[in-house]
């Protein structure tokens, strides 16, 4: 089973204003609201490949429910342990500019800390658990670390989709793929990058430290797979950009769903940039029909 926990997820309220005006009354020509949190839109994106998975983390108050609704809807299975707080609301300001306005997110107590990773005592040897995304600033340090500890205990594999320490930690403790974009590469080693090349012995530092596989991915520059074999880039597929909320979640869940189904990292990559790439061009999550026509589409180079 392939477990996602998003510690801090939320409503994306995605609005669309033309020509917003500062301070004045503005009208939306558009809005939606959508289930928020990289987690899970790690196991939305796992439904529309027709991989089960079970959808972890907290929620609370209507907000919670409105996000549990959703995904009963598509017929996900969740197991979230519920918080007295609201879940947070973030707001996506689409107009001239994309601005965003995310919420903090709710208070965790320590018995509803203690709930959530006694969930962990089902884990065993075969399963992969999906941690992604920022937690509640209310948990404490090394909460990550904590989880972790309880997947690697059980026999399970884990995949970390953070940033910073939390990422930096999580490397000594052997993940199975991490997936950090180019500038967050740059950043958790401290240097800069003008050219693809420059990537390379960055993301080979990741294997070095522990990751089984990591994938970069690159905007216009396509995305690099590094295996202690080799490395591996693949194209950039031409469409209109529409929407780059989660398409680094629908790469993930490209790569682990196919992974989990084959055990082989090229096939999964070539999934995974076609989930991401179907999620930037769609107006939500990748559909089905969608991944399906790009995965046709998916070159795969070795460097």
């Amino acid at each position: 089973m392939i477990y996602t926990v998003t510690l801090n997820p939320s409503i994306d309220y995605i609005v669309h204003v033309n020509h917003l005006e500062i301070g004045g009354l503005n009208r939306m020509q558009t809005d939606i609201k959508l289930p928020g949190g990289k987690g899970i839109n790690v196991s939305r994106v796992l439904k529309r490949m027709s991989i089960e998975s079970t959808a972890m983390g907290f929620i609370g108050g209507f907000t919670g429910t409105f996000i549990s609704d959703w995904l009963s809807s598509e017929k996900i299975k969740a197991s979230f342990t519920g918080v007295k707080d609201d879940t947070r609301i973030n707001i996506k300001l689409k107009s001239d500019q994309e601005t965003e306005i995310n919420g903090t997110g709710p208070v965790i107590s320590d018995e509803e800390a203690k709930q959530l990773k006694a969930q962990f005592s089902v884990l065993s040897p075969g399963d992969i658990v999906i941690l992604s995304g920022s937690t509640p600033p209310s948990l404490p340090v090394g909460f990550y670390k904590e989880l972790i500890e309880l997947v690697t205990s059980s026999g399970a594999e884990f995949v970390i989709d953070t940033t910073g320490e939390d990422l930096k930690i999580a490397l000594g403790k052997r993940p199975l793929v991490v997936k950090p974009n180019n500038h967050e590469l740059a950043e958790l080693y401290q240097t800069s990058f003008t050219s693809v090349s420059d990537i390379l012995p960055y993301g080979q530092q990741l294997l070095k430290e522990g990751a089984k596989y990591a994938i970069v991915s690159m905007a216009g520059d396509g995305a690099l797979l590094f295996t202690k074999e080799a490395v591996y880039q693949s194209n950039v597929l031409n469409y209109p950009l529409k929407n780059s909320v989660g398409a680094g979640d629908s790469m993930i869940a490209g790569f682990v769903g196919k992974f989990s189904e084959t055990n082989d990292p090229i096939e999964a990559f070539k999934w995974g940039v076609a989930c991401g790439s179907a999620t930037a061009f769609s107006d939500d999550l990748a559909a089905a029909e969608l991944i399906n026509k790009l995965v046709n589409e998916v070159k795969i180079k070795k460097m």
